[in-house]
C-alpha cells in the first residue's frame, strides 16, 4: 500500500496470503493512519521466493512427525528482500512460545520506525531463521491459529492506534485499559455507560449524573480495581 506522505512507522508484512491485506488495517482509525501519512505498510509475498515451478514454500519435518515446515532457504530470500527495502526493521513472529502481547509491548513496538513480521503457516517455521534473524516472537493468546496473519493484524491494530496521528484525540489513551496502575497492578477500564438513563429496566449509576466530578473518579478507580481483581482471579483458577 503506497502513501505519498512522509511516514513515520513502516510495517513489512511477509505471507504466503497477501490477498489478506490490508484486510481490518485498511479501515476506520488504522486506515485512516495510513491516508494521513501516520504510518505505513507493504506486502512480501514468500510464495515469490517458493523453490521449483510450484512455488514450494514448505518441507516435512525433520526427525518425523505430522504437518509440514516453511523452509530456511525460501523464508531467508524473503526476509533478506525485506530488510534490503527496510534496512535495521526489527522481525517479530507471531507464535504460541513468544512472549504474551500487551499494552506495554505494544508501546514499544509503536516507537520503533519499522518492523517485519513474519506469518508462519502449517505447523511453524524452522528455527534456524528465528536464530539467524534474531527473530522476536509475540504469543497473541493461549490458543493456536491457521497462521500467523490475523495474529499480525491484531499486534498491529494494537500498536499503530498509539502512533501520533492516528487517534484524532491522543487524550483518550490515558484512560484506557492497562494506562492507570494501583499498587503495581494494570488496571482494566471501567464499565462505561451513555444515553439513555433508563434502558430495559436497568439505570445508569447514580454517581455518573451526580455532576459530582470527585465522587464520579473515585466511583472509576473502584470499578476498575473491582473488574481487575475479578479478571486477575480468572486468570490465576
Amino acid at each position: 500500500m503506497k502513501n505519498n506522505k512522509a511516514n513515520k512507522f513502516h510495517a513489512s508484512i511477509l505471507t504466503i496470503f497477501p490477498e489478506m491485506f490490508p484486510g481490518p488495517l485498511g479501515c476506520s482509525l488504522a486506515g485512516r493512519g495510513i491516508e494521513n501519512g501516520a504510518w505505513s505498510m507493504d506486502v512480501v509475498n514468500i510464495r515469490d521466493y517458493g523453490l521449483t515451478k510450484h512455488k514450494n514454500v514448505d518441507g516435512e519435518a525433520c526427525g518425523g512427525g505430522n504437518g509440514m515446515i516453511m523452509r530456511p532457504d525460501v523464508l531467508g530470500p524473503a526476509i533478506d528482500a525485506a530488510l534490503g527495502a527496510h534496512p535495521g526493521a526489527k522481525i517479530y513472529y507471531p507464535s504460541p512460545r513468544g512472549k504474551a502481547l500487551n499494552q506495554e509491548l505494544s508501546k514499544q513496538i509503536a516507537s520503533e520506525e519499522k518492523i517485519i513480521i513474519l506469518c508462519g503457516r502449517f505447523e511453524g517455521i524452522d528455527e534456524r531463521v528465528i536464530d539467524e534473524y534474531n527473530v522476536q516472537q509475540i504469543s497473541v493468546g493461549y490458543y493456536v491459529l491457521s497462521g500467523g496473519e490475523v495474529a499480525a493484524m491484531a499486534i498491529l491494530d494494537s500498536v499503530v492506534r498509539l502512533i501520533p496521528g492516528v487517534l484524532a484525540n491522543q487524550e483518550t489513551l490515558k484512560e484506557e485499559s492497562f494506562e492507570t496502575e494501583i499498587d503495581g497492578i494494570k488496571l482494566i477500564e471501567h464499565p462505561l455507560y451513555t444515553k439513555p438513563a433508563t434502558w430495559k429496566g436497568r439505570t445508569v449509576p447514580e454517581v455518573l449524573l451526580s455532576g459530582n466530578h470527585g465522587e464520579i473518579e473515585k466511583w472509576k478507580k473502584a470499578e476498575s480495581l473491582r473488574v481487575t481483581k475479578a479478571r486477575l482471579k480468572d486468570a490465576i483458577e
